[in-house]
């Protein structure tokens, strides 16, 4: 009997395989070169200060670009084919979804983008039974349950309105900015006719609270000085505790709150992943990339994050899979709880783990999706969000989403990647998700230091990659990925050093490379030269212009000076028990001033004094 065609296909990418280790085999004998260069000239004199300093930074250079090539050794790209899933599966046997997005800050996410990004979820073409969308306020703002209100009284026509009309672009701001601001177009009047009749339908129909809709549930949990709330974690294990009471889907979407659904099949497409029989058992998530709505042509921040969503993640692809990258993935919830859920597993033991709730508890050992919602049911996820919950249990440290670095997706995907799971990176035609990206200098630096800062906390706990990976499940290749993905800011040390001594010692006479006519300057020019034509070769691979190259060259020079020589600090300062944790959301504010500065390419240097020092003083 011929087996079924498969819900997907991973292809290998062979000709960047052969010309990554191609390129890896010839630098490792350069650098192997260098090395051997710099030690036998210690034998014959002693070596200087600025020389040990500059044979440090090639060193660390070194290890951190061995560790890189792990991302090159096996790209893959995937496909996908939600029409043979839905030839199998109908609309009853599709799994359900809970779908948790996290605002903390109405001034920095407003309620209105909160609102877009809700309906493109409530939106998704998906049974609307089968969708359940969690909506978590750090920030208590009485604006942004107003704003949930309106959001599902606009959804009761808007879902059966993109239903009904077939509409792809699901985003309510962006469906309509296709009409810029001529709004007594023709193109826009149809629209608006559309929806009208929409109205009278249900009106005359008078089915409008009949309508199949997706549930909408805002939680705003309860915060308290004396215990630490552990940001969006938090938020993200408060949500998955109140989900478990109402919902208690099989699968988790998590969205930023800026991260509005732009392809609409996008469950459909992570589904073909999850329901594969011959992937799904072992599999935890499934990584959509991050797409951005308002980039530049130019795009001098890098927002695109072309390196990690176009060539780390799909290396990685290749091994046991990409990081989690804290939106736009498709988690497993049974993955969230490891294996401490099993049916023979003793009740009083996992209510030491999960926490006192018996209703909690009972949820999880049933594993059934909910379509009744109790009052009792609802008086108890009140319990579940409340600050004291978590004391003396597991969450955040065996159980949900983990605590202890501001990398929260970094710490929880590595963990899962170390107990044996595997996760896969989907990067579709059409971008399944479009977020903001920063368009201020100031915002972009300090993200980076955040996102460095989580990183070294957890190279400086017992979790380091480098040595907690060796008993994992991971392979070597899988390992190295995670030892780079939490070394960058180790790079302020040889680019401080590299940006300061060559010049000084040019001005004093003191020699630190061979001479143009000695044979050994070759070795130097051939790693400079072949690390940039490397670098340019993957740019064009990706499909971007040259410009590209020169703009992430000099954005990354910036934020290796500041990002990771703040992130370093910060990250030095909290283990010393210097500086407490702190969260700071980035801004998706509108700021038509800076927006002007980032169309025109032009950086606006009006940022904090924090963030100038190093380069000021660098300058």
């Amino acid at each position: 009997m011929e087996a079924p065609p498969p819900y997907s296909l991973c292809n290998p990418n062979k000709k960047s395989t052969i010309i990554n280790r191609s390129y890896a085999l010839l630098h490792s004998v350069a650098i192997t070169s260098l090395i051997f260069y710099r030690l036998s000239s210690f034998f014959h004199s002693t070596p200087s200060l600025p020389l040990l300093l500059a044979f440090t930074s090639e060193l660390i250079l070194s290890v951190l670009w061995l560790l890189s090539q792990a991302f090159l050794w096996r790209p893959f790209t995937r496909q996908t084919f939600p029409e043979r899933l839905l030839q199998d599966k109908n609309d009853d046997e599709l799994p359900a979804i809970d779908v948790f997005i996290c605002t903390a800050d109405p001034e920095k996410e407003p309620p209105l983008e909160v609102m877009n990004t809700v309906l493109s979820a409530m939106a998704m073409d998906y049974p609307a039974e089968k969708l359940s969308v969690y909506v978590s306020d750090d920030g208590g703002c009485g604006l942004t349950l107003y704003a949930m209100k309106e959001a599902w009284e606009f959804g009761r026509y808007w879902v059966p309105f993109c239903t009904r009309f077939g509409i792809k672009t699901r985003c309510p701001k962006l469906y309509f900015s296709r009409y810029d601001d001529e709004f007594l177009g023709q193109g826009y009047e149809a629209e608006k006719e559309k929806i009208k009749v929409m109205q009278d339908e249900s009106h005359n129909a008078n089915d409008t609270n009949q309508v199949k809709m997706p549930r909408l549930v805002y939680v705003s949990r309860e915060k308290n000085p004396s215990y630490h709330h552990h940001f969006k974690a938090g938020a993200l294990n408060v949500l998955l505790r109140v989900s478990n009471m109402i919902s208690n889907s099989p699968y988790i979407l998590v969205l930023d709150c800026d991260m509005r659904c732009n392809d609409p099949t996008s469950a459909k497409q992570a589904m073909c992943f999850h329901l594969d029989p011959k992937i799904n058992s072992n599999l935890a998530f499934v990584q959509f990339p991050q797409k951005f709505h308002n980039l530049s042509k130019m795009d001098i921040y890098d927002g695109q994050l072309r390196s990690t969503f176009l060539v780390k993640w799909p290396g990685m692809d290749g091994l046991q899979g990409p990081m989690l990258s804290g939106s736009g993935f498709y988690m497993k919830r049974k993955a969230l709880y490891r294996d401490i859920v099993q049916e023979d597993t003793d009740f009083t033991q996992l209510k030491q783990y999960l926490g006192p709730s018996n209703e909690l508890v009972k949820s999880l050992k049933s594993a059934k999706y909910n379509t009744d919602v109790t009052s009792r049911l609802l008086e108890e996820t009140r319990f579940l969000a409340s600050c004291k919950y978590e004391e003396g249990t597991q969450r955040g440290k065996q159980v949900g989403f983990l605590y202890m670095s501001l990398l929260e997706d970094y710490f929880t995907g590595f963990n899962l990647h170390c107990e044996g799971w595997k996760s896969i990176f989907y990067n579709p035609p059409s971008p399944a998700f479009l977020g903001t990206a920063t368009t201020k200098l100031n915002d972009t630096l300090l993200q980076g230091s955040r996102w460095n800062c989580g990183a070294l906390q957890v190279t400086f706990s017992k979790f380091c990659p480098l040595i907690y990976g060796l008993k994992s499940r991971m392979s070597l290749l899988q390992r190295m990925c995670y030892v780079y993905l939490s070394l960058p800011p180790f790079y302020f040390f040889p680019i401080w050093c590299l940006a300061t001594i060559p010049q000084l010692c040019l001005l004093h006479g003191i020699p630190l490379y061979p001479k143009v006519s000695n044979s050994w300057f070759m070795v130097f020019s051939y790693i400079f030269i072949m690390s940039q034509l490397k670098h340019l070769e993957e740019v064009l691979l990706t499909g971007d212009p040259i410009r590209t190259w020169w703009n992430e060259q000099r954005i990354w020079m910036m934020k290796a000076i500041i990002s990771y020589t703040i992130g370093m600090l910060n990250a030095v300062l909290k283990l010393l028990g210097l500086k407490e944790a702190n969260f700071i959301p980035t801004n998706k504010a509108a700021d038509d001033e800076q927006i002007t500065f980032y169309q025109k390419g032009l950086f606006n240097f009006q940022a904090s004094t924090v963030v100038l020092t190093p380069l000021i003083t660098l300058v």
